[in-house]
């Protein structure tokens, strides 16, 4: 019996595995969010909203804070 090597990195090319983002970063584009309206699935559109509201703050929270650090440096 011959047995199968087993890739190092995990595929990627499965679409469930694409959208599952339970516990992970919701990655900066629309796809999730395209792909969640295209199902139709209302439960999934609205937690995936919530996901990218949730990313969105924190990134401009992160912005603000690198701007106020660089403007502290420029003076």
């Amino acid at each position: 019996m011959t047995t199968r090597k087993k890739s190092p990195r995990p595929r990627t090319t499965s679409k469930k595995k694409s959208t599952s983002f339970a516990g992970g970063a919701i990655p900066p584009y629309g796809i999730p969010i395209r792909e969640a309206i295209a199902r139709g699935d209302l439960n999934e559109m609205q937690r995936v909203a919530a996901k990218a509201r949730r990313w969105l703050a924190d990134t401009e929270a992160a912005l603000d804070e690198l701007e106020k650090y660089l403007s502290s440096r420029r003076a």
